[in-house]
């Protein structure tokens, strides 16, 4: 991700509860109602107790996949929808919870049996027809509905499902889901740390486009005289990668010389402005798989939309969003982000310098390969002050550690960036670039389609470089207050 501002070019916590609970029929979030009765037996949790959002993710299982059925006229912002969520019970389950954010339920049903369900905030919980048994695999369908709604982080930024376009050429979407947007668009386990497969099928009007993760299956004419595509992304993938774009996209395919494909999908409006950064995708995925290793997806490409779209650019699985025609900086830095935060995700949101501190130092090897200022020359500026325009931004690099951000509003701020990615460079100082060039590859691969911690990468880069002293790293510069007494 890039931090929010006006574009210019440039292991899973599961608390058990057993308890006696009898329910009366209630009105839900968005005045759904369910049918309810009593039951007994064992909860999954509602809440994984992240740091920052404690109250995202959901206890007592593992999603497997999710298959999405969207049927959206845009003009209205109306959609219709079913979700088949496919997991595996980790515990006894009596019951579950789903976040789902808004929206109408129209039904909810377990291995094909309808299921008492019941709403309070961003919580669906489901009880099923017959509990679950610890390793079975379930699945559960929701039928929902309504107008999908745009959310606001902590830090002020918009997430969710955003609208775009205007009055003379209709209303557009995109689906972002950073940290918590995706549970506007569709009931799940909305944690990091519970990723999965996804098959999305998008039905929309015709003249727009719907475009979305993975690979393109099909494509054609629905029965209602509109467009419908079906996307299948068959590496796992955090909820808040997950995305729908729609518009009048202009698209274009392609393939590196490795014979990747490359889907890249553009508003009309930034097609010029972004044809010459947009060409080098295979020049770059190519310098990145020499740096960070092989590329851990089957395709790759772009979305690109207005600059009022959305105020900042997101690394969403196989074809990043940016708002507006990128520069090669940011190019780089969402495409790094494929290995450093789509594939190796983080365990939880407290984790988020191992995405954007990776991604950042990313863009300061690609300058320093590319006949920029070294990645040296880079760290100075960071830390003498004079890489950023003013003295504001300059000192608010050393606000928290990189590895412990003060509140939710706070994981997307210089330190998880600048600082984190001086974090990477002290340990290629320290190691050399050789073992340095092993360590963020062999960190790629080892994690690979997974999620890591802080504290994984930490033992990870001792025990590649065991004669190694890192403890004036991990003291000063990953989890010290203040500015380091020396570069």
């Amino acid at each position: 991700m890039s931090r929010p501002v006006p574009f210019a070019p440039a292991a899973l916590l599961a608390l058990t509860l057993t308890f006696t609970l009898t329910l009366t029929a209630c009105t839900g979030d968005g005045g759904d109602r369910g049918d309810t009765g009593g039951a007994h037996g064992t909860s999954g949790a509602a809440g994984l107790k992240d740091p920052y959002f404690p109250k995202m993710g959901n206890g007592g299982y593992d999603v497997t996949h999710y298959a999405l059925t969207l049927d959206y006229d845009p003009d209205d912002n109306d959609l219709k929808a079913e979700a088949v969520i496919t997991a595996r019970a980790e515990q006894n389950l009596s019951a579950f919870n789903l976040d789902l954010k808004g929206l109408k339920v129209d039904g909810v049903k377990v291995d094909g049996a309808p299921a008492r369900w019941n709403r309070a905030g961003q919580e669906l919980t489901v009880r099923p027809a017959a509990g679950l048994t610890k390793d079975k695999t379930f699945r559960t369908t929701v039928r929902y509905s309504g107008s999908p709604k745009t959310i606001t982080d902590p830090d002020g930024s918009e997430e969710g499902w955003l609208r775009t376009g205007d009055d003379d050429e209709g209303h557009g979407v995109l689906a972002l889901g950073e940290p918590t947007g995706s549970m506007t668009w569709f009931p799940g386990n909305h944690h990091p740390s519970d990723k999965a497969t996804y098959d999305i099928t998008v039905t929309v009007p015709e003249g727009v486009r719907a475009v979305s993760n993975g690979e393109l299956r099909s494509e054609g004419k629905s029965r209602s005289g509109g467009v419908t595509t079906t996307w299948h992304t068959a590496q796992p993938m955090a909820s808040y990668l997950a995305t729908v774009a729609i518009g009048p996209y202009v698209i274009r395919t392609s393939t590196t010389d490795d014979g990747l494909p490359v889907y890249v999908a553009v508003d009309p409006s930034q097609v010029q402005d972004s044809r010459k950064v947009l060409d080098r995708i295979p020049e770059v995925m190519e310098w990145a798989e020499d740096n960070f290793g092989a590329y851990p997806f089957t395709s790759t490409g772009v979305i690109v939309d207005r600059p009022e779209a959305v105020g900042y650019a997101l690394e969403t699985q196989n074809r990043p969003v940016f708002p507006g025609a990128p520069d090669i900086s940011l190019l780089v830095h969402e495409l790094a982000h494929q290995w450093y935060g789509d594939s190796v995700t983080p365990e939880s949101w407290r984790d988020m310098w191992l995405n954007e501190g990776f991604a950042t130092y990313a863009e300061w090897l690609w300058q320093e390969d590319h006949d920029g200022d070294s990645a040296q020359d880079t760290f100075d500026a960071v830390y003498e002050g004079d890489y950023f325009s003013d003295t504001e931004s300059s000192e608010a690099v050393w606000d928290f550690p990189p590895a412990d951000p003060p509140s939710a509003a706070r994981i997307s701020d210089s330190p998880v960036y600048e600082r984190g990615a001086m974090v990477l460079h002290k340990i290629r100082e320290t190691v050399g670039d050789d073992t340095f060039y092993d360590i963020i590859r062999g960190w790629a691969a080892t994690h690979r389609h997974g999620n890591a911690s802080t504290a994984d990468f930490t033992k990870y880069v001792e025990e590649k470089a065991p004669d190694e002293d890192f403890d004036v790293i991990w003291k000063e510069w990953l989890y010290g207050e203040g500015k380091p007494s020396s570069p």
